[in-house]
């Protein structure tokens, strides 16, 4: 089991369909319109942007587990990680990942593959 953990308040992961490019842009659509930017929140000590991206990566989550098989994530077939920077001009970003498992029986590792 693969734990991934971003290390940031205002972006966040999901698991979302893959094979669409509207995908992405249909869920930041969906979420300006849940969380809209404009002068009705109090925190915006670093911009109109700040606060709608913290409301967002809380709904989205800043964590997902994912299964581990013989090396890689077991997904599903039109399934994709999604890292959402929910600010306009967001920096660089870190994410956590932490493994849970047990090693092959024989000792052979897995070839490493990027994902």
């Amino acid at each position: 089991m693969a734990n991934l953990f971003v290390m940031h308040t205002s972006a966040s992961l999901t698991i979302n369909e893959n094979a669409s490019s509207d995908v992405p842009l249909d869920l930041n659509d969906s979420l300006d319109r849940i969380a809209p930017e404009g002068p009705h929140y109090r925190h915006v000590d670093e911009g109109s942007d700040d606060m709608p991206a913290h409301v967002k990566s809380s709904l989205m989550g800043a964590s997902l587990n994912v299964p581990v098989r013989q090396g890689q994530f077991a997904m599903g077939t039109w399934q994709g990680l999604y890292l959402n920077e929910h600010r306009n001009h967001g920096g660089s970003r870190k994410v956590c990942v932490t493994i849970q498992g047990q090693k092959r029986s024989n000792g052979r590792k897995y070839q490493s593959s990027r994902w």
